[in-house]
């Protein structure tokens, strides 16, 4: 190749001027939750095996679920749970044939993070009341 300029290439797609279409957003969402609720569920086992070994080692998780960064920690795992769930049925809907139209993606994804938020919200709210407020 002779010195001088290179040859003019076409540039590939590049993140700043790709947009991501929500669908795929979303099942990225669906492992990234997966991958949560392998966490959560080290917890929820933390908690059995306290609950099993006395009122000193369960006093010590109801401590930490109690703080702010463990009821965090609740939360997101709600939301991870809901929305996961969410994300399955969407996927259900898809292996029957159906919505795989743009309009129906679309809604389907807007579906799923509406439909996770709301639930969890509801949940917590739900659950606050029943349990009788801040303790």
């Amino acid at each position: 190749m002779a010195e001088g300029k290179a040859p003019q290439r076409p540039l590939s797609p590049h993140l700043s001027i790709y947009r991501w279409p929500l669908p795929m957003a979303m099942s990225i969402a669906h492992r990234v939750t997966g991958v949560g609720l392998y966490a959560g569920t080290l917890l929820l086992a933390w908690w059995l095996i306290a609950a099993a070994s006395g009122p000193n080692a369960y006093a010590t998780i109801g401590g930490f679920m109690n703080s702010y960064i463990g009821r965090f920690i609740l939360f997101g795992y709600t939301w991870a749970i809901l929305h996961h769930m969410l994300g399955g049925i969407r996927h259900l809907i898809w292996d029957t044939g159906r919505g795989f139209e743009p309009a129906e993606r679309e809604f389907l994804s807007i579906a799923t993070i509406v439909g996770s938020v709301g639930l969890t919200i509801t949940l917590w709210v739900v659950g606050y009341f029943v349990v009788g407020g801040a303790r």
